[in-house]
């Protein structure tokens, strides 16, 4: 990219390859499930690892490491995905991958053999990761990545809502069995609208020779940060996230309260992308990304120190909501600063694989010293996010793609 001039560089269609027909409303109600649908383990962690130790019986340990390797697949997926984006069919892949996925958890479900669970949850977190590589490599070559991603956002929101309303009563009824057949629904639905109605991609813009013929260009070094505090953020919340029901619940607040709390997340979450593409234009996505990790620590500090449910429901209820918020900030700045898409088709590995420590580094700190362990190590990996983010800025004298600008 450096061989070409400045202001190709700088404002060519070109070098952000061919635009995502994200336009139809079919087409947005694909990326909407498809991004609940791979998004699933921000929303249902909880439920998920208290799950495996309430009614599998498994210890912290244990549980967090079966969580761990979903997110690993899913890591290790979304690497090879990524670089091929513009190569591969999206339709397929995504219906394809999650297809796969809910064959993955229907099969968890019948299963309580220990070495089964841990292959079949390594399968659905590859399979499911690809689908949602897909998705968001599509998100990002949008009109306005900043927005669609919000409004996915939004979507998740409601779906965490109904999750937490429908899923702890049903499961108490029938059995912990019951979560993962709810997630191979979810991905099947998925699978289903996207064989349909998947957005396709547009060509995009005439390229100048000179462009066409250039080598493609690395991810730049601001691109790489903004993943890092991706990372560092997702580690965090994922290593909380997994324990904060069964904080509540050790802590003798009962599961009804707990319930609630985890119903009050739901809600909260319908709240913070709407905000955040509100706030688009009169908020810089630099200083959103530098507050994300310090309003984070401090939740955690709160969740994790209280003996009082009010402290640690107020915490927990609106703790997910602060990685939504700034995560649609940071789509957004990434999006600015790599235009291909590449980088974003990418964010799965960025968010899991920090959340894919997150599990067993929460379980083994819980299992050796405690609840409040978890404290001290959110602080160190806040420390390490907010400089990550320190360094994820547009480079001066470049401005954005017009076309990504536009409301």
């Amino acid at each position: 990219m450096s061989r070409a001039p400045a202001p190709v560089i700088a404002h060519g269609a070109a070098l952000a390859g061919p635009r995502a027909d994200t336009e139809r409303g079919s087409a947005r109600l694909a990326l909407m499930l498809a991004h609940c649908a791979g998004m699933l383990d921000l929303v249902a962690l909880p439920l998920w690892v208290g799950t495996l130790v309430s009614a599998y019986r498994l210890d912290p340990q244990q549980a967090g490491g079966l969580v761990t390797l979903f997110l690993a697949g899913a890591v290790f997926s979304s690497l090879a995905v990524a670089p091929r984006l513009h190569r591969l069919p999206g339709r397929l892949v995504t219906s394809l991958g999650f297809g796969l996925a809910a064959l993955a958890f229907a099969g968890v479900s019948q299963t309580t053999d220990y070495a089964w669970m841990a292959g079949l949850h390594l399968l659905a977190g590859v399979t499911s990761a690809a689908a949602l590589s897909c998705t968001h490599g599509t998100i990002a070559r949008s009109a306005n990545p900043h927005r669609l991603f919000a409004l996915v956002g939004m979507a998740l929101g409601v779906f965490a809502v109904v999750f937490f309303a429908a899923l702890p009563p049903l499961m108490a009824r029938w059995g912990g069995d019951r979560l993962f057949q709810v997630f191979a629904g979810v991905m099947a639905v998925a699978g289903a609208v996207a064989a349909l109605v998947f957005p396709r991609t547009v060509a995009a813009s005439p390229v100048p020779a000179s462009v066409a013929a250039a080598p493609r260009a690395g991810l730049g070094r601001a691109v790489w940060f903004g993943a890092l505090g991706v990372s560092c953020m997702a580690l965090v919340q994922a290593m909380m996230f997994s324990f904060l029901e069964r904080i509540g619940i050790d802590r003798g607040f009962g599961q009804p309260a707990v319930n609630a709390v985890l119903v009050a997340l739901g809600l909260v979450n319908l709240l913070p992308a709407g905000l955040a593409a509100l706030l688009q234009r009169r908020w810089p996505a630099e200083r959103v990304v530098l507050c994300g990790p310090v309003v984070q620590l401090a939740l955690v500090l709160l969740m994790t120190q209280s003996q009082q449910f009010a402290p640690y429901a107020a915490a927990a209820s609106v703790f997910a909501a602060v990685m939504i918020f700034t995560h649609t900030f940071a789509f957004g700045l990434l999006a600015r600063l790599d235009p291909s898409g590449r980088a974003l088709a990418a964010t799965p590995a960025m968010m899991m694989a920090g959340a894919a420590l997150g599990p067993v580094l929460g379980g083994t700190l819980v299992k050796w010293a405690g609840y409040e362990s978890l404290a001290v190590a959110a602080l160190l990996i806040a420390i390490g996010a907010v400089g990550c983010f320190a360094q994820a800025r547009q480079a001066p004298g470049l401005r954005p793609d017009a076309a990504r600008s536009a409301p």
